[in-house]
């Protein structure tokens, strides 16, 4: 997420937050699909309830703002998994190694850059109106770091093979 550049308007805002949301929609459901395709059915329900908050709150922005006009983005600065638009071949290796673990740490690590870009729009405004929705957003990340948190201290940990774990004294 590309934190340098100001947001000068509401409608900035606006629209910054609704990219965000839609990511997360977009990633949550693919990463439900992955997980159930997977066998993990208990991480992919998660993930299709944290999907379906994140289209709610997306759908309630856009109507606080349907008689707007908001500014375009480039969807590939919010991309959680790609630093610049999607390729196939590095988005399906992700996809090919990912873990329920490490679903939900991709997933953490950008619900708090989500957080810290929104608290950085608060601290740096000087419009009430922009730092109320800034602040907002930024507590609603905080509630979905929080559940992600809870799920990622009970789900098992990726098997990494590491030679010397099964072959002690012959690595040297």
């Amino acid at each position: 997420m590309d934190t340098n550049n100001p947001i000068g308007s509401v409608a900035d805002c606006y629209a910054c937050a609704l990219m965000i949301e839609r990511e997360s929609v977009a990633r949550y459901r693919e990463f439900a699909a992955h997980l159930e395709d997977h066998g993990n059915r208990g991480e992919a329900e998660l993930f299709r309830r944290l999907a379906r908050t994140e289209a709610e709150r997306a759908q309630a922005l856009a109507q606080e703002v349907a008689a707007g006009e908001l500014p375009r983005l480039r969807p590939e600065t919010w991309s959680w998994l790609d630093d610049a638009p999607p390729e196939a071949v590095s988005h399906e290796l992700i996809f090919h190694l990912m873990t329920p673990h490490d679903a939900l740490k991709i997933a953490i690590g950008a619900q708090r850059r989500a957080r810290e870009f929104f608290e950085i729009v608060a601290r740096d405004t000087s419009d009430p109106r922009i730092r109320t929705l800034a602040l907002d957003m930024s507590r609603d990340e905080d509630e979905q770091i929080r559940a992600m948190e809870t799920a990622l201290a009970h789900a098992p940990r990726p098997f990494r093979f590491v030679e010397e774990d099964f072959l002690p004294g012959l690595m040297h």
